[in-house]
């Protein structure tokens, strides 16, 4: 779907979000396509557009999971974290929501690369939103702006890689400022990417490994629904991979190394399973299961 129909729902309308009315400074109108909902628990998923096969891996199975497990996923449809979010929740047909930082409209839309995305979010029965009329150029400023939405939707905010400087830290200083959940994913000190969290773990968000961490602390009676074992495939050469990338995402060259098995052969089988839906490509020729 690449077109849709853009409506509005104002602040005393009882299909405004309810979460969304207690924030301090709440949109008084807010524009949408999809499907509005004012009742639901929701989970924002955000992080760095500039991101690693380790995040993105990472975003990819924790929003699957938060989706799986009753929680509608919100973020905001950024490059990186974002996308990988809203692409999990998609590949699970299940809702989610994309709060964007410029108008609806084709053309204002941000980034253009999403748009397909876009489409399929609605498809799935999710929503765009924002507080800004078609026709308004995304700013420096209203990606900020935005964040306390993002938040504000939520019971808490998972952050998944992010700079010391970063949108997704915003939305988690607008989320501290609101009284939600924090939570952040832990990685390697080397990495700046990985500081922001770090850094937020230091002062007392919630250091998340699963999405079972974040349904204890948010106290939902709610589990992850069961799913057959991702290592099972009948070609053993499929399996083989599946077993190796188990263990973390790898790249192709890796992946031949490890496996022993020729590159063209691999290449094959890997474009196989990619179509399958077995895994993922992370970019770069990076690979993780599609979990």
């Amino acid at each position: 779907m690449l077109n849709w129909d853009i409506k509005t729902v104002a602040l005393d309308s009882c299909n405004y979000p309810s979460r969304l009315r207690l924030i301090k400074n709440p949109p008084k109108l807010l524009y949408y396509a999809g499907e509005m909902v004012a009742e639901e628990n929701c989970l924002a998923i955000v992080g760095s557009r500039i991101c690693s096969p380790y995040g993105k891996e990472t975003a990819l199975e924790m929003a699957k999971k938060a989706a799986q497990s009753s929680l509608t996923v919100v973020s905001g449809l950024a490059a990186g974290i974002d996308s990988m979010a809203h692409q999990a929740a998609v590949q699970a047909k299940k809702r989610t929501i994309a709060v964007l930082g410029g108008g609806l409209d084709f053309q204002s839309f941000y980034p253009k690369q999403n748009l397909r995305l876009a489409g399929q979010i609605i498809e799935n029965g999710g929503v765009l939103i924002s507080e800004y009329p078609p026709k308004t150029k995304p700013a420096n400023y209203t990606f900020p702006q935005r964040n306390r939405i993002i938040s504000g939707l939520s019971l808490g905010v998972l952050v998944i890689e992010a700079r010391i400087k970063s949108g997704a830290l915003i939305t988690a200083d607008y989320a501290k400022k609101q009284n939600k959940k924090i939570f952040a994913v832990p990685g390697p000190i080397q990495s700046s990417s990985s500081r922001g969290c770090n850094l937020l773990i230091k002062k007392g968000a919630r250091l998340t490994e699963t999405i079972q961490d974040v349904l204890n602390e948010l106290g939902l009676d709610c589990s992850e629904k069961p799913e057959s074992s991702f290592l099972k495939s009948d070609n053993p050469k499929e399996l083989l991979i599946l077993k190796l990338l188990g263990e973390g995402s790898l790249n192709i060259e890796k992946i031949i190394e490890k496996t022993k098995i020729n590159a063209a052969e691999a290449a094959g089988i890997i474009s196989s399973m990619e179509l399958k839906g077995i895994i993922t490509d992370l970019g770069g020729n990076n690979y993780g299961i599609n979990r």
